[in-house]
């Protein structure tokens, strides 16, 4: 079904997790203020600021094989703890400035080199999609980590119902662009639409995950709401958030940290513990929500997922390819 539909959204549809979810209202302009200024500081001394956005019990996910043993990230670690430029570029601004983000109804364009190309609702998508938590752990390319159980459907399933073309070799993914919802994107920060792309194989592999939530709840705004993208052996930016278009094309597409700064973030972004950042090493990270002086962690290569992703890489110069 192809149809499109203007954004819409109440304000009982955002809610914060602890102090207001019986009252169902949006915390004060003061928190929002004194979250923005705290969330970081607060949470690199181990301690979890109580306001969270809560959202809709997600029914019928099953437990996916994918999942990694490892104990996820508390949940106020995850949502309160962000990179979205688009609503700013502290930790904490996701969280105090997302609920601007209109996100019911939501509509995905898909184009070019594809059989089935068109404007499809979200909720259509998701009728035709078999949902899965999977824990995976997320590695930015700041030197930290978390492990999140998030919920979602397979992209590679996802590209085959569109049924792509013989020639497309890339998968682009682009952003919603409206600055009024995502006050971020009034600064220069970066050339907006955010805008990021998979090789096909990238994209095809079963670890590749299109994410609509979290913790079995719907995906807090903050975190990408309502669909984002996973690619759990790459660095975080790869993982683009609120996703409005997915374009098939021939030709690697620009994407918006490499053509910002070329020298520092390359288009396949694989976590690499032996390719530093030019500002600071990628060697080890460090455990959002870990007790106060726990020690960092060695990074691993491909983040831990090489057994099913180095094939795609055999012959490559990851250094020049990074």
């Amino acid at each position: 079904m192809l149809i499109k539909k203007p954004l819409s959204l109440t304000d009982n549809d955002v809610t914060p997790k602890d102090d207001f979810d019986k009252s169902r209202t949006i915390i004060s302009s003061s928190r929002r203020r004194f979250l923005a200024q705290s969330s970081s500081l607060m949470l690199a001394g181990g301690l979890a600021p109580s306001t969270l956005w809560a959202g809709n019990k997600i029914e019928n996910y099953v437990s996916s094989q994918f999942s990694i043993k490892e104990k996820p990230t508390p949940y106020e670690y995850v949502t309160t703890y962000n990179n979205f430029y688009e609503f700013g570029t502290a930790k904490g601004d996701p969280a105090v400035r997302a609920h601007l983000l209109k996100t019911k109804p939501w509509s995905v364009t898909v184009e070019g080199e594809v059989g089935k190309p068109g404007v499809y609702d979200l909720e259509d998508i998701l009728k035709r999609q078999q949902l899965e938590e999977r824990i995976y752990r997320l590695r930015c390319v700041e030197a930290w980590s978390m492990v999140v159980p998030w919920i979602g459907f397979s992209l590679a399933e996802l590209i085959k119902q569109m049924e792509p073309t013989s020639k497309a070799k890339y998968v682009e993914f682009t952003t919603l662009y409206d600055p009024e919802q995502m006050p971020g994107q009034k600064s220069r920060t970066l050339k907006w639409p955010y805008v990021e792309g998979l090789r096909m194989d990238e994209a095809m592999n079963p670890l590749t995950l299109m994410a609509t939530g979290l913790y079995g709840e719907e995906m807090p705004n903050q975190n990408g709401a309502p669909l984002r993208l996973i690619v759990p052996w790459k660095y975080g930016f790869k993982s683009i958030k609120s996703i409005v278009k997915i374009r098939f094309t021939e030709h690697m597409p620009k994407t918006s940290w490499n053509e910002s700064a070329k020298h520092e973030y390359g288009f396949y972004a694989n976590v690499n513990p032996q390719v530093p950042h030019p500002r600071w090493s990628q060697s080890r990270e460090r455990v959002i929500g870990a007790p106060l002086f726990t020690p960092k962690r060695d990074t691993e290569l491909f983040n831990g997922y090489g057994e099913q992703v180095a094939h795609l890489y055999k012959g490559m110069n990851l250094r020049q390819f990074f």
